[in-house]
């Protein structure tokens, strides 16, 4: 049973008001390897489907919603029937709304996207000459790289028949030797834009630079975020920024006495923190995607259209993650959730070697890890750094330094940018499990807060 008819099926045998299926299908490829070996292959297959039942009441509608996975033809029913009992023991739904009506995808009924230890074509060998010469100099490189196509298929009662093809992938290489550990990482479509051997050269070098350590206390150091790092950060400040938390005085984002902060100027440089499910090289569903509704999302927005949106424009903040019903509240455009995210400062931004060249004294990180919340009001996060910490002195490299606790905002981070270079498409270490499609610039900060000393590696 394919996915639409899986579709179709489940909406035929609905008894609901109102209905929207969800067929996902996704195929994994992966590779990994260990001192210097590649030690597994394999591809793997999965599928889940989703039933959003409607139930009309006196005082609105209800939603009832079950998904599963690997469901065959003689489990739709079940699963149908499932997600009507499920609406017909829940309230009103607070953020209910007609269905969306238009919507119909030319590919529908194409076979799902397919993907294969063939992605990787170009990079298993390039891999296997970059052990070679990891081994040769007593290095050792470990690391992963995973392909995901995911295809993805809305349907309703309303008839809506949409469908995305999601291709995600990324290669995580970390090498180790007598300077401690580096990592890099790479987000990519389809692996013929990834670079193994200017990776390895770069951990090479990070390896050479952590040969001379240096311990340095716990302070406000002026450091140099590289974009990953920002990422991590970006990202997080993404998924906080959500309106109707805003509206509700719980975030950040909330003004004081009511309302959002939207139209206050939150960065000291023209940043634009933006999203766009067209961008190239981070292309993204461009309808909403809703299996499940929440404070940020909502079943009854399936289909609805996404558009370029700027999170933050030259500095001000612009837009929040808004459904119909938190738009209905705040007022405010409505502008979804988008699967990418990218930051930009003023045009001509330096790369980060250049960055690097210009500074006096200061902290280059590799990437950040282990990031919690602290404090939503204030978003303030802590973490910790990981895979080499470097001194910079008199624009060049001169040593490794011991890992740090960070305490910070990225909202606040945003009033103190001292530098904002060039934006590259980069992937979140920390969040690499759900978000990939980004791309950021380093940045300089004067102050960074590392809170305190910390004995990661």
């Amino acid at each position: 049973m394919g996915p639409q008819e899986a579709v179709e099926r489940a909406l035929a045998l609905s008894r609901a008001d109102d209905c929207v299926v969800i067929a996902d299908e996704s195929a994994t490829a992966n590779l990994r390897w260990a001192g210097n070996t590649l030690t597994t292959n394999g591809v793997t297959r999965s599928s889940r489907l989703t039933v959003i039942a409607l139930r009309s009441t006196g005082g609105g509608v209800a939603a009832g919603v079950v998904s599963r996975a690997a469901v065959g033809p003689d489990g739709v029913e079940d699963l149908v029937r499932a997600a009507e009992a499920d609406a017909a023991g829940n309230e009103p739904a607070e953020d209910a709304a007609p269905l969306v009506a238009d919507g119909a995808s030319a590919d529908w009924d194409e076979a799902p996207a397919e993907t294969g230890i063939g992605v990787f074509e170009g990079v298993a060998p390039a891999l296997g000459e970059a052990f070679a010469r990891a081994q040769a100099a007593d290095r050792r490189l470990y690391g992963f790289a995973n392909h995901v196509m995911t295809s993805t298929f809305v349907g309703s009662s309303a008839g809506l028949r949409l469908r995305h093809d999601q291709p995600t992938g990324l290669l995580e290489l970390n090498a180790k030797g007598a300077g401690g550990s580096a990592w890099a990482g790479v987000p990519t479509r389809d692996f013929t834009d990834v670079d193994v051997p200017g990776m390895a050269e770069g951990l090479a070098r990070r390896l050479g630079w952590g040969e001379r350590r240096v311990d340095l206390p716990a302070g406000r150091y002026e450091t140099i975020l590289p974009p990953s790092a920002v990422a991590d950060l970006m990202v997080y400040l993404y998924w906080s920024a959500g309106a109707h938390d805003a509206e509700d005085g719980r975030t950040v984002f909330s003004a004081p006495g009511g309302g959002t902060r939207v139209g206050e100027r939150l960065a000291n440089l023209p940043v634009t923190l933006s999203s766009d499910p067209a961008a190239p090289g981070l292309e993204c569903a461009p309808f909403v995607v809703a299996h499940a509704s929440s404070r940020e999302s909502s079943v009854f927005d399936n289909g609805l259209p996404l558009a370029a949106t700027d999170w933050i424009r030259d500095g001000e903040l612009a837009s929040l993650a808004q459904t119909r019903h938190s738009a209905r509240r705040t007022g405010l455009p409505l502008t979804p959730s988008i699967d990418n995210l990218v930051m930009a400062g003023p045009e001509g931004g330096a790369a980060l070697e250049d960055m690097i060249a210009r500074t006096e004294r200061g902290l280059l990180l590799t990437c950040l890890w282990y990031i919690r919340e602290v404090d939503p009001q204030r978003l303030l996060l802590t973490g910790l750094t990981r895979d080499g910490v470097y001194l910079v002195e008199g624009g060049e490299v001169v040593g490794a330094v011991n890992n740090f606790r960070f305490n910070e905002s990225p909202v606040d981070l945003l009033s103190r940018l001292a530098e904002v270079g060039r934006t590259a498409p980069t992937l979140p270490r920390e969040w690499s499990d759900y978000f990939t499609r980004a791309a950021m610039p380093p940045v300089r900060i004067g102050d960074f807060n590392m809170s305190t000393v910390s004995q990661a590696s």
